[in-house]
């Protein structure tokens, strides 16, 4: 069995993270998705995030099979929310996921969840109980990814990507002990 983990993305894996985000946006599109159509994310949110040490990216069998983003703190996206709330409120002490996508060369293997179960558990040894997510409407894929994995919908939030109207996202959320 292959040896399967996630860990901190360097300068290094740039080129193979950009490569995953870019097959995405096109499967995305493919599905008649309209999430990350529109530029997001670009190469500049994707090297600040290596930067700034949020971006994790799974290997298996030591090729980089997905990325994602953890981030800490308050999220501008997350504070306003409709048709719901948070349950420790707009302000809370959370991470946030974001930009998760996979391989098109790892697409099927449920790899998502593991993905997930490795950043909620980052979340926890950084000392976070409390874990956000959002995806689009449309996306039903990551929608069953995120409930599959214990998150409860919260209600809507809506997205702000540079130059471009704001678009609505759901809004999951899970409390860990």
């Amino acid at each position: 069995m292959p040896a399967t983990y996630l860990r901190q993305a360097t300068n290094e894996d740039l080129p193979t993270i950009k490569k995953i985000i870019k097959e995405a946006k096109a499967y995305l599109k493919q599905q008649g998705i309209d999430q990350w159509q529109n530029g997001y994310p670009d190469d500049e949110a994707l090297e600040t995030d290596v930067k700034f040490g949020i971006t994790y990216v799974l290997i298996i069998d030591g090729k980089i099979a997905g990325t994602a983003a953890l981030h800490q703190g308050l999220d501008v996206n997350y504070l306003n929310i409709h048709d719901g709330e948070w349950v420790n409120g707009v302000h809370g002490r959370y991470t946030a996921i974001h930009r998760i996508a996979m391989s098109a060369d790892f697409r099927g293997q449920h790899l998502s969840d593991k993905m997930i179960t490795g950043l909620i558990t980052i979340s926890g040894v950084l000392g976070y109980k409390d874990i956000r997510i959002d995806t689009h409407p449309d996306n039903l894929g990551m929608q069953h990814v995120i409930t599959t994995n214990g998150f409860t919908k919260r209600g809507t939030i809506y997205m702000t990507e540079k130059g471009h109207e704001a678009t609505p996202r759901y809004a999951y959320q899970l409390i860990i002990g």
